[in-house]
């Protein structure tokens, strides 16, 4: 009989009926079960897995040790598959990466084509956090019957855009301004960018994609000539002392003529790909904003539906870069948060407190007064604009997507760009893959042409200024000034191009030559403690398990850290991941901690720490947080 490959998700919600042996082998290794006759024939190849799985895990210490007897899981061999194509994250980017492709192969009648999506986070969605007004030009490209009524399966849960506010905020006023001819919403749809991902995934797989969520990709695989040859996902069932338990299981690798990188702001594998090719030769570093938000269920009738709401100014100081925005979407429901540019120079800031600090605004605290607060969320997100683009393709690859940086700071939107970055390559991919039969070194080379031509280029360049103009020393007021000479006067045709700041981290003054801030305590109404907060996140970690947050020597972290910035750690991170906590035993008087279990996935402390020493990793795949409606 022949046989196809199912999408994964069908075939990870067959093995749910299975025995727990056979649930727990189709955890990590991924198979995806052909058409039998006899269901069980699919289920053979994950017991042989699970039996060799009862096996090793009884002789894990003895067989897996080093000459000193530390546990070391390279010395036994990963399980690997081999696909045409390799996609790192399901967000807009990836996804829509991988639609193209399987557009592409099933108008040539190729059905053997290959795509492999690997998504860290549980559910396809689980991770993924925006605004969202999102722009629909990429979106009718690719799926041109998303909101058609004659499509069953189009997107419902859209709400146009009707009204834009623009605020200038004092303590306990709201000055409207004129907002950038880039800010028209005209046109632009209201979403939850999780409920779209999740949307899409669905499309995918119709297509024919295969679909892994809960597979973090954790290690980027070489060829003997240094060219990418695909990624290989995280060992499992290690303690936090680095020991295997009994549920040990290698992770698992992924071999493809092609792997892109489409892992969202400051991507753990792209971190790693940049450096070896070192695609930031001919571009500036990237710039950091950290976005804080919340979904709220609000009376209906201070429900407007349609309205977008930004603002600017109170409750930062003059010397930091940010806004907040509030959008009413689908049924009585307000996204709401503040994004701080991660170069503001005042340890003592704590981004989630200016973010507490906001909503008793009166323009905000009037409509949320009375209402439900049911999601919070915290993600970085790329600033850095045109000059921070790096190179995007590299031998066996490339990036996509806000990975790469292709947000537009004065538009506030960056889906639109992401999706097209990702068609662009799978276009490019698609071409040089048809062009090489062999098994040659795929170079994406019209990849960067075509984003050169691209209207991701075009659009980039012409705000190119904006973003940088807040380093003058007029800080917000000459920015906000210079932003408005340049979108409507200048229009990006200015000869020159400004250079960003120092490194987002190198910012940071010493705690002694700033002012101390103190955050009033949270009402529990409007306000909320961090705590919380992260309980509506979803956020769950196994607890014993190597800490993702990587930070060699955490005494020595302190020694350097706390002295000069008072615990900043503790302050820039939306989560209540890092404390210091008084320790008379300490030579300082308080020790560094790590509470990795509340990591919300979002990359501020890889970002800031002044001394660049904590470094953030993909936990088990599966975790974190489980966002809904963000």
């Amino acid at each position: 009989m022949a046989s196809r490959i199912l999408p994964a998700s069908i075939a990870r919600r067959t093995l749910q009926s299975a025995p727990q042996s056979i649930r727990a082998a189709s955890r990590t290794i991924p198979y995806v079960a052909p058409r039998t006759k006899n269901l069980w024939d699919s289920y053979r190849p994950a017991l042989r897995i699970a039996g060799q799985r009862r096996a090793l895990s009884n002789t894990a210490q003895t067989r897996f040790a080093n000459a000193d007897g530390t546990f070391d899981p390279r010395h036994h061999e990963r399980e690997s598959d081999e696909v045409d194509v390799c996609i790192v994250g399901g967000g807009p980017a990836g996804l829509a990466s991988a639609i193209r492709l399987k557009q592409l192969a099933n108008e040539a009648g190729n059905d053997d084509f290959r795509v492999l999506l690997l998504e860290k986070a549980g559910e396809l969605g689980d991770h993924i956090v925006s605004g969202n007004v999102i722009e629909p030009g990429a979106l009718n490209e690719l799926l041109p019957d998303w909101l058609s009524e004659d499509n069953p399966n189009r997107f419902e849960h859209v709400t146009p855009a009707k009204e834009d506010r623009m605020r200038l905020l004092t303590k306990t006023s709201s000055i409207p301004i004129p907002k950038p001819p880039q800010m028209n919403n005209h046109g632009n749809y209201i979403i939850s960018l999780n409920q779209l991902v999740k949307w899409l995934g669905e499309r995918a797989e119709e297509a024919g994609v295969e679909i892994y969520p809960g597979f973090a990709a954790s290690e980027v695989l070489y060829n003997h000539e240094g060219v990418v040859k695909g990624v290989a996902t995280n060992d499992l069932g290690i303690s936090r002392e680095g020991k295997p338990k009994d549920t040990f299981e290698r992770g698992m690798e992924f071999h493809a003529r092609v792997t892109l990188l489409g892992e969202g702001c400051h991507g753990s594998l792209t971190k790693q790909v940049v450096k070896k090719y070192d695609l930031r030769r001919d571009s500036q570093h990237q710039t950091y904003g950290l976005g804080i938000k919340e979904v709220w269920e609000i009376q209906p009738e201070k429900f407007q539906s349609g309205l977008i709401v930004h603002s600017m100014g109170y409750p930062l100081p003059s010397n930091t870069y940010g806004g907040g925005w509030m959008y009413h979407f689908g049924d009585n429901m307000v996204s709401i948060g503040l994004v701080v540019g991660l170069d503001y120079p005042n340890p003592w800031l704590a981004p989630y407190g200016e973010f507490q600090k906001m909503k008793h605004h009166p323009m905000y605290k009037d409509v949320l007064e009375g209402g439900k607060c049911i999601a919070y969320a915290a993600r970085t997100l790329n600033e850095g604009g045109f000059q921070s683009i790096p190179k995007c393709a590299f031998p066996g690859g490339a990036l996509i997507g806000d990975t790469a940086g292709f947000l537009n700071v004065p538009k506030i939107k960056g889906t639109h760009t992401a999706m097209r970055s990702g068609m662009l390559a799978a276009e490019a991919t698609w071409d040089a893959l048809q062009a090489n039969a062999d098994t040659g070194t795929i170079f994406l080379y019209d990849y960067e042409d075509k984003l050169r031509s691209s209207s991701i280029w075009s659009e980039l360049k012409q705000v190119r200024n904006m973003r940088p103009s807040f380093h003058t020393p007029l800080g917000m007021y000459g920015g906000i000034i210079y932003s408005g000479l340049e979108a409507y006067v200048l229009r990006g045709k200015s000869p020159w191009t400004f250079k960003h700041g120092r490194p987002d981290y190198a910012a940071t003054k010493p705690a002694d030559q700033c002012k101390k801030i103190e955050y009033p305590k949270p009402d529990g109404k409007i306000s909320f403690d961090i705590l919380t907060s992260v309980s509506r996140s979803g956020t769950n970690h196994e607890e014993d398990q190597p800490v993702h947050l990587q930070v060699k020597d955490w005494d020595k972290h302190a020694q350097v850290e706390w002295p000069k910035y008072k615990g900043v750690e503790s302050r820039f991170c939306p989560a209540g991941v890092y404390e210091y906590v008084e320790d008379d035993s300490k030579e300082l008087g308080v020790r560094f901690q790590i509470n990795a279990q509340n990591c919300v996935h979002c990359k501020t402390c890889d970002i800031k720490v002044p001394n660049q020493d904590i470094n953030w990793t993909t936990p088990q795949g599966g975790e974190g947080p489980k966002y809904v409606l963000t």
